[in-house]
């Protein structure tokens, strides 16, 4: 608190901000992290301008000269082409030119990063001899950030940007830290700065940061170089750094993001209703451990703002970020339809195993549902506290099926309450309903270094690391992560109703582009040309 307070006296009121959100993450659609706060923000005064970072970076970077190789020469001379087809919604009718576009967008791309030590993608970043699991290693990146691939694209933008607004210069920087993929250019852009602009006040937030934090052993290494951390939603912090009362509710500001530029087969909106899960038992889950608390919106402001965010920038398709849509929430949606199309994560409950309220979702808009299975032995359900009853699920699966909403389902493989046997009823639930399943995610379980489980077994160093947020663990039916992974390589995904449901996963962008495959979005899209496309 005294380092808050110090930060907070030599900052006077009203003043400009920057938000960025850094390379690399899927630049599909707009950061609702940074958006959310430049509404906020505005909305009590302060001065805020927004950079994707995570866009513009990896847009820069695609432009870069290309590898002397036949395949990136021929993706190079097809740019243009690609980036356009990938924000077109007619590539949606050809699965094979989508792929293909993604596939040479990403070769580009790692080409070009390839030159400075990292391996760059659409959706990844990695860069040699330096880890983000290591406090030193992304120290290091703030020291020496002329070796982040992205330097010479950064270096020129942020100067620019904290020297340009009408507010004047800006003051404070703030950085949203969601992922891995994130993390070393993220300090790398933070060194620049530090370097550049010693007077700024540097603030980290977001997923990855609030993870940090959460850790029973956490203790900062980052002092003198970050000015803030913020564990959570980071309003009441940035609105306290700039001496400005809270306000009260804002919708978030997408106004000062490129929507047109994203990486979609038409616009996105993502909107988020509540932080953390209204079930918040399962026994596996990364935010339990961290004791995430549930905030939700109240349902009637969420829809207000569905709407006035739906008709103000006329979205393709509207991403509902909530880790589990609440039954509220999906009342209100059937009830109030946001004005486009839309998909989220829920849990398989006893709404959607009504048939009525499931055709009443495709009505409202629902092209996809993501959907949380795990596991499809139900011992393994309750012992992982997942209140799901198979006989229910495959209701829901059946019963989406017939309203025409696509389902993702997601699997879980490797958990404490798993055996060899159940993983096999898994396969067996799976190809049973094959047909209801229109996209399927395989994952193999990682133990939350703060799980409830962690210290009843066996635990082992997992990724070398101090800010590693997982732990090995010793499998009490000796089921292993390299039992579970021949199992899923040599059996799994070998079968054949398995297969033709992997086949139709979009590359790299996975769930993020999944919805413009379904055929509900595909029978509701707008004719070319009209508002939205």
């Amino acid at each position: 608190m005294a380092n808050t307070l110090a930060v907070y006296r030599r900052l006077p009121h009203n003043v400009a901000m920057l938000l960025i959100y850094p390379p690399v993450a899927k630049p599909c659609e707009p950061p609702a992290g940074i958006a959310r706060l430049a509404g906020t923000l505005q909305t009590a005064g302060v001065p805020c301008r927004l950079l994707d970072a995570n866009l513009e970076g990896l847009l820069w970077l695609l432009g870069q000269p290309a590898a002397a190789d036949t395949w990136t020469r021929r993706a190079a001379a097809a740019r243009e082409r690609h980036l356009a087809a990938l924000r077109d919604p007619r590539s949606c009718g050809t699965f094979d030119r989508y792929g293909r576009a993604v596939r040479d967008l990403n070769r580009l791309a790692a080409m070009a990063g390839g030159g400075h030590g990292a391996i760059v993608g659409l959706a990844d970043y990695q860069q040699e001899s330096l880890s983000p699991l290591r406090s030193a290693d992304l120290i290091r990146a703030a020291e020496e950030p002329q070796r982040n691939p992205f330097f010479p694209w950064f270096s020129t933008r942020l100067s620019d940007l904290i020297k340009e607004g009408a507010a004047g210069p800006a003051r404070i920087v703030g950085f949203s830290l969601n992922f891995l993929g994130q993390a070393l250019t993220t300090f790398a852009m933070v060194g620049f700065l530090k370097l550049q602009y010693p007077d700024l006040t540097i603030v980290l937030g977001g997923g990855l940061v609030t993870s940090w934090l959460r850790r029973p052993v956490w203790r900062n290494p980052f002092a003198g170089l970050v000015d803030r951390l913020i564990d959570g939603p980071g309003e009441l912090p940035l609105l306290e750094l700039a001496g400005v009362a809270a306000g009260g509710p804002a919708l978030p500001a997408y106004d000062g993001l490129p929507l047109a530029d994203y990486l979609s087969p038409g616009p996105i909106l993502p909107y988020s209703a509540a932080a953390g899960c209204w079930w918040n038992r399962c026994s596996f889950c990364p935010e339990r451990a961290e004791g995430t608390l549930y905030r939700p919106v109240p349902v009637r402001q969420a829809l207000a703002e569905l709407r006035t965010l739906a008709d103000r920038h006329r979205p393709s398709l509207i991403h509902l970020l909530d880790n589990a849509v609440s039954p509220a929430l999906l009342r209100g949606l059937a009830d109030h339809p946001p004005g486009a199309p839309w998909y989220g994560f829920v849990r398989f409950g006893e709404e959607l195993a009504d048939p009525a309220f499931c055709r009443a979702l495709r009505r409202s808009g629902c092209v996809m549902l993501k959907l949380g299975l795990e596991s499809g032995d139900q011992e393994v359900l309750d012992r992982l506290a997942k209140g799901i009853d198979l006989a229910t699920a495959s209701r829901v699966l059946d019963n989406l099926r017939e309203a025409g909403i696509g389902v993702y389902l997601y699997l879980l493989f490797g958990t404490p309450a798993e055996t060899e046997a159940a993983a096999r009823r898994t396969l067996q639930f799976t190809v049973r309903h094959h047909e209801a399943i229109t996209f399927l995610n395989l994952a193999i379980f990682n133990m939350p270094t703060a799980g409830e489980e962690a210290d009843a077994l066996g635990t082992a160093p997992f990724y070398d690391g101090d800010l590693s947020l997982y732990t090995g663990f010793t499998h009490p039916a000796g089921w292993d992560r390299l039992q579970v992974r021949r199992f899923l390589d040599r059996e799994f995904r070998r079968a054949p109703e398995v297969a033709a449901i992997l086949r139709r996963d979009p590359p790299i962008f996975t769930s993020n582009h999944a919805p413009f495959f379904t055929p509900a979005f595909r029978e509701r899209r707008p004719p070319l040309g009209s508002s939205g496309e």
